[in-house]
């Protein structure tokens, strides 16, 4: 049995939100590095030009890419060989998040109520996924998700008899809808089987992905390649405004599904998509 103390889950969190928020993963800055020189449209390419002199700013002046610096997403992965000491879990990791986004001096986004719409002024509460893993590690990954893109989502309950086809028409007509809400180029986040809210959390779950890696299933990885290639020739392209790069990515994640259904989860997310990983 391995103990950890939830004040080193606190620091990491703290760290976590403010990396994610200042620093995009390798796949995703080369995605849009590779984007300038490949977009065919000039204004295209001016704008995802300027994505990148963002993305170098936010590095060196050590500030948010966006200013909309999302809510704080959070998947907890706990060893069963690991014992946590000290205060409750779930306060632990909002902790961490309330340090990051106050001393990162991070945009406070989350209101108590949906409808009274008070800020908590420190961005917590997060939403929380556990999972309970073999070994004697806690895996984490901290991702803010703006709302731009994120309102820009969709949930299908599709019939098996849709099939492949019902998918994709689904897809493609999700991401009409969005347009240039979801200010792309985007990163399109899939979750197909499961249940409702199950479809919604591997959707979620496939923006954290790295996107140079397939999924692992051979069919799943053609649809991968299958969308994202009749995506970009929608002409949507970069701010809406035309071109060959309205996504940099699309992953698809899976689940067992029931025999009378096929849900399907699409999870929009701009080119910021911010996540961050450690392993304590």
């Amino acid at each position: 049995m391995r103990i950890v103390h939830t004040d080193d889950i606190i620091k990491n969190i703290k760290e976590m939100c403010i990396e994610a928020n200042l620093y995009l993963t390798k796949d995703i800055e080369e995605a849009v590095k590779c984007s300038v020189k490949s977009e065919k449209s000039p204004l295209g390419q001016q704008i995802l030009g300027q994505l990148e002199e963002n993305l170098e700013i936010a590095k060196e002046e050590k500030i948010p890419i966006c200013q909309d610096t999302g809510m704080a997403i959070v998947f907890f992965k706990i060893g069963q060989d690991v014992h946590i000491e000290g205060m409750n879990i779930t306060d632990a990791i909002n902790e961490g998040v309330r340090r990051g986004y106050e001393e990162g001096y991070l945009r406070k986004s989350v209101v108590n109520d949906p409808l009274i719409r008070e800020n908590t002024k420190d961005n917590t509460p997060a939403i929380i996924h556990y999972d309970i893993i073999s070994g004697d590690k806690i895996q984490i990954i901290v991702a803010p998700k703006g709302f731009g893109s994120e309102n820009m989502s969709k949930i299908y309950m599709l019939k098996p008899a849709d099939g492949k086809e019902g998918i994709k028409k689904s897809v493609i007509e999700a991401v009409k809808a969005a347009g240039p809400n979801a200010c792309p180029p985007m990163v399109v986040g899939i979750g197909i089987g499961g249940d409702f809210e199950k479809a919604a959390i591997l959707a979620k779950t496939a923006l954290t992905r790295d996107i140079n890696i397939s999924n692992e299933n051979h069919h799943i990885a053609a649809l991968e390649k299958e969308l994202l290639n009749e995506i970009n020739s929608l002409g949507i392209g970069p701010a809406g405004l035309g071109g060959s790069t309205t996504a940099l990515a699309l992953n698809i994640e899976t689940f067992a599904t029931h025999i009378a259904g096929m849900p399907l989860a699409i999870n929009m997310c701009c080119h910021v998509n911010r996540h961050s990983k450690r392993i304590i």
